[in-house]
């Protein structure tokens, strides 16, 4: 009988199974998969579900990092070495099923493995990538354009495969959080998104292609995307008598 050791080595196979030093939790929604400050001695990849990334300030007050979808790895400061502490918290949004990795084990195959190497250097650069542009888009762009790349980044509109259109329950607190505006605004801006047809909004959230040419041809109408400018009232007549006084 083969043992694992003898058993060439498969990437989808290690992701997807338990083995030595690797074990599947499955977790039920809002459940804690690691918490902001414990000292991390492993590193996570989540199979299914959705899950996301908070922080809690000194002071309190929480903010929602990123939204987590299948084939994210997560956890990785673990890969730091010994001595850290989880930089945020993670919980599930959905129920999900996470593979947990032994950082041992988890610098066993990436020392070893070069297809695994490879597989886990291309997800790191990519994620390098999107935070990168997740600080363009939060510096030049409205909030309303970012609550547009928001959803179509939840629905994996241009991943491989076909987009998750309709997505997991999410709060407008927890959107307002992650594109830095508040409810209200998130509320203004879903609430147009329906009207023009970009998404239907009915408790969960289901996004239409329309969204995505919107974004791509960046034709956003321009009505009702800002606040209305005030104007000057026109002058009562005795005002208007007054100053022809004065002159």
């Amino acid at each position: 009988m083969k043992t694992e050791s003898t058993i060439p080595f498969n990437t989808q196979t290690f992701l997807a199974t338990e083995g030595k030093g690797r074990s599947i939790m499955r977790c039920t929604t809002r459940q804690s998969i690691f918490v902001q400050g414990a000292a991390p001695d492993s590193i996570f990849y989540l199979q299914a579900g959705r899950a996301k990334l908070t922080v809690l300030s000194k002071h309190g007050k929480e903010a929602t990092v990123t939204l987590l979808s299948v084939g994210d790895f997560f956890g990785e400061e673990a890969m730091a070495g010994e001595g850290g502490l989880r930089t945020s918290t993670a919980t599930a949004v959905s129920i999900c099923t996470v593979l947990r990795i032994e950082r041992s084990q988890m610098l066993r195959a990436l020392h070893e493995e070069h297809s695994f190497s490879d597989f886990f250097m291309k997800f790191i650069l990519v994620r390098g990538i999107r935070t990168q542009a997740d600080l363009i888009d939060q510096l030049f762009n409205s909030s309303e354009r970012r609550l547009a790349r928001t959803l179509l980044i939840m629905a994996e509109f241009g991943q491989p495969g076909e987009p998750v259109t309709l997505l997991p329950p999410i709060s407008q607190e927890t959107l307002a959080e992650m594109i830095g505006t508040t409810r209200s605004r998130v509320s203004f801006f879903m609430n147009r998104f329906r009207k023009l047809g970009y998404i239907d909004y009915n408790g969960r959230i289901r996004v239409n292609t329309s969204l995505l040419n919107m974004v791509l041809h960046d034709s956003l109408p321009q009505e009702n995307a800002t606040r209305p400018v005030l104007l000057d009232p026109r002058p009562a007549p005795a005002r208007k008598a007054k100053r022809a006084k004065r002159v």
